[in-house]
């Protein structure tokens, strides 16, 4: 995985690559949770996007985001009492579920904060 953890790589992200391979994707980390929404603007590639809170939980994915489409995609699901992320995660459309990755599941990833994370790392 690429990781995006300044403004300026979040905000280019993935856009204007032609393919990424299965398996492959980019982790976007904030520097705190906060709520946050996606677009696929210059984006070529269908994506699923994976959103993640502090404890490493999965908390909503937004399956095969449509290449080049400028609708903001919320990170939190309708409804959902704790909308804060602080990552996302995208990986090629189809990924999420080929990959069992779930709302619900938890992530290990060493940047959350290992005192609450659902799933710490050794």
């Amino acid at each position: 995985m690429e990781i995006a953890d300044t403004a300026e790589e979040r905000a280019r992200g993935l856009m204007f690559r032609r393919d990424l391979p299965a398996g492959q994707g980019m982790l976007f980390i904030y520097d705190s949770p906060q709520p946050v929404s996606f677009w696929m603007r210059n984006t070529l590639i269908a994506l699923d996007m994976i959103f993640i809170d502090a404890r490493g939980q999965v908390r909503h994915i937004h399956p095969m985001a449509r290449p080049l489409d400028e609708t903001a995609v919320p990170g939190a699901a309708p409804g959902d009492p704790a909308p804060d992320r602080l990552m996302v995660l995208e990986v090629p459309g189809g990924d999420a579920a080929r990959l069992g990755i779930f709302p619900g599941m938890a992530l290990a990833h060493p940047r959350l904060p290992q005192a609450a994370a659902l799933a710490p790392c050794d």
